[in-house]
C-alpha cells in the first residue's frame, strides 16, 4: 500500500498518524518515515484498512485496543563507544 493510500484509510477511520501510532504503541516518526519510501509495511496497511472498514460500519475499535493493551517496543539505544550501530565492523581504535 502506498503512503498516500494509507493516509486515506486513516482518514476513513477518523485517525491521524499520531493517533494511529498511539493505538499501535509506536512513535509517530516510525510511521511517517515511511513517506520517504512511499510504501507502508503490510501489517500496518492491513490494520489501517480494517480500522477504516470498522468505522464505515460504525464499529468502535477503541475498546479492542484497550482490551489488548499492545506493549511498546523497547528503544534500541545507543551503541558502544567507538562502534557504529548496525555496522558489523569491529571495535575502532580511537587515538587521543
Amino acid at each position: 500500500m502506498t503512503y498516500d493510500d494509507f493516509i486515506t484509510e486513516l482518514n476513513k477511520a477518523g485517525l491521524t498518524v499520531r493517533r494511529f501510532a498511539d493505538l499501535m504503541r509506536m512513535q509517530p516518526n516510525s510511521i511517517s518515515n515511511n513517506k520517504k519510501k512511499g510504501e507502508i509495511p503490510d501489517h500496518l496497511a492491513v490494520i489501517a484498512s480494517l480500522l477504516a472498514e470498522m468505522s464505515t460500519h460504525a464499529i468502535d475499535f477503541e475498546p479492542i485496543f484497550t482490551r489488548l493493551e499492545p506493549s511498546r517496543k523497547k528503544p534500541r539505544g545507543a551503541s558502544k563507544p567507538g562502534k557504529f550501530a548496525g555496522d558489523p565492523q569491529g571495535v575502532l581504535e580511537l587515538v587521543k
